[in-house]
């Protein structure tokens, strides 16, 4: 019986698997899986798969296609006319599943055709530590429990009459010996560090934002799919750059000018500081609507090119299109295309973008 549940459980998954992925657009551009996400699972709501229902009853008792009939009679009592109201019958119910983040990783992969990540070098390092867990009879002589070992042994010599108050001399033998036990438990380090900065100036609305954080979402399943820890860095920016945390990262509302250069001077000193690039894998990503200002993007085109880029795995630049934007930094970034091979750029004209912007950062498997 155990297995015939486990089988058809099994079976309810691919379907569950098959819906996602066929409509994973549609969730991606609605947001849905973020709004309902919790600390390891995403709850999805799925409005096409129905449970199935047991009725209780005589065999025969009747139904459809059993009893007396007429061509073309209705199966149901005709309501009576002019009748309303609140109905007291059940309705349709959206089933909502929960996947794991794992496991949304693995259905965005497989939808995309995503290559796997690579680490570099020794930054996918997970370390193991000994973690002494309980008491066992055997083991080194230096993992011994001596206040153990003492109290059964003191227990033995009372309960056979050899224990002398007078004199309380308390002599372990091999059946009172008691010893640590330990098992190996991974220490996963924060092996790779993603570094999110956001234009918040006056041109970029709400939308906008919105778009940035459901493909933020998405960024960070598939990269945390490859590594053991991964620490996230949140950075606003008009014409001066502040580290947030997330909350205030997709909510906060700014105006003014525009400066791009002052988030990218602030992000390299944070790797400087906390995430050197000999230890961890770090991805940039960095979202605006184009609009700089004066002379800063080829400043920006410049410092990245030698100070931030040879520090990170891959670099993005995403631009969502505003009504009041200009544009025009997205042709700077495309200078370093050719150049740097851990540079992608992706325009996100729209949420039924997301899909494929996601795609362009992701497909290099950096």
């Amino acid at each position: 019986m155990s297995q015939q549940i486990e089988r058809d459980h099994q079976r309810f998954r691919k379907i569950v698997r098959g819906k996602v992925k066929s409509g994973l657009s549609k969730y991606i551009s609605r947001g849905e899986m973020i709004g309902k996400k919790g600390r390891d699972f995403v709850s999805i709501p799925l409005p096409s798969i129905e449970l199935p229902q047991f009725r209780y009853g005589q065999k025969g008792s009747g139904g459809t296609g059993q009893g007396e009939g007429q061509p073309g009679q209705p199966l149901t009592q005709p309501a009576e006319e002019g009748e309303g109201g609140a109905g007291d019958q059940p309705g349709g119910h959206i089933l909502e599943v929960d996947l794991t983040l794992e496991e949304l990783a693995d259905i965005l992969g497989e939808e995309l055709s995503l290559p796997r990540i690579e680490p570099k070098g020794k930054k996918n390092i997970v370390t193991t530590k000994d973690k002494y867990t309980g008491i066992r009879q055997t083991g080194p002589e230096s993992l011994k429990h001596f206040k153990r070992t003492f109290k059964r042994a003191m227990k033995r010599q009372i309960a056979s009459g050899t224990y002398n108050p007078a004199d309380p001399l308390v002599i372990p033998i091999r059946e009172d010996k008691q010893y640590r036990s330990w098992r190996e438990a991974p220490k996963p380090d924060a092996v790779a560090a993603i570094i999110y900065m956001m234009d918040v100036s006056g041109s970029m609305t709400d939308e906008q934002k919105e778009i940035v954080r459901i493909e933020a979402f998405w960024i960070d399943t598939w990269i945390k799919k490859h590594y053991k820890g991964v620490e996230n860095v949140y950075i606003v920016h008009d014409a001066e750059a502040h580290e947030v945390d997330e909350h205030t990262f997709y909510h906060t509302r700014e105006s003014g000018g525009t400066k791009i250069s002052t988030a990218y001077d602030l992000a390299n000193k944070i790797i400087d500081k906390r995430f050197p690039s000999t230890e961890f894998n770090i991805y940039a990503f960095h979202f605006s609507d184009g609009d700089n200002w004066g002379d800063d993007s080829p400043l920006c085109v410049t410092f990245l090119q030698n100070t931030l880029l040879p520090k990170l795995n891959l670099f993005g630049y995403g631009q969502v299109e505003s009504p009041y934007g200009s544009g025009e930094f997205y042709e700077f970034i495309t200078e370093l295309l050719e150049k740097k091979d851990n540079v992608v750029a992706s325009r996100i004209p729209n949420r039924e973008a997301i899909l494929g912007s996601i795609k362009e950062f992701l497909g290099t498997g950096k």
